[in-house]
């Protein structure tokens, strides 16, 4: 399990978008945005290499800095960790959370009622066809 911190998450965003990158590359992706430095942006990734976050291979002239967890893996741990922190694991606590503070565009309603009906069609299938109770969410009739 690999935690990342705010900035953590910024680098590993720019090296999923194209990796490898070098120090510099780095550096100059951030500069402007942030101010980090180049000893900054090595502090960060020396430390992320001590996490397992990224990795190294020497380049003809510098270090060439890949990612070395998925994306898909962080955000899934990082969602889990804020769901069990902030809504006790309850998934539909947060979703009516959201509803109640209109947090909600009827665009991610809509997004939220397709992914709701590949899980139950998903769900179906690997109970062998039987069907569910229908409920969307908890507390929530569709």
């Amino acid at each position: 399990m690999v935690r990342l911190s705010e900035a953590e998450w910024k680098v590993m965003n720019a090296l999923w978008e194209e990796a490898p990158q070098t120090i510099m590359q780095l550096t100059r992706c951030f500069q402007e945005t942030t101010g980090w430095t180049k000893h900054t942006v090595m502090t960060f990734l020396k430390r992320m290499e001590d996490k397992g976050a990224v990795y190294y291979e020497s380049g003809a002239r510098a270090k060439l800095y890949y990612p070395k967890i998925e994306r898909r893996e962080a955000a899934l741990q990082e969602t889990e960790e804020f769901l069990e922190r902030v809504f006790d694991g309850r998934m539909g606590l947060m979703l009516n959370t959201m509803v109640e503070q209109k947090a909600l565009s009827g665009k991610e309603i809509a997004e939220l009622y397709e992914i709701l009906k590949r899980a139950e069609e998903a769900q179906q299938d690997a109970d062998g066809g039987r069907t569910g109770s229908g409920k969307a969410v908890e507390g929530y009739d569709s």
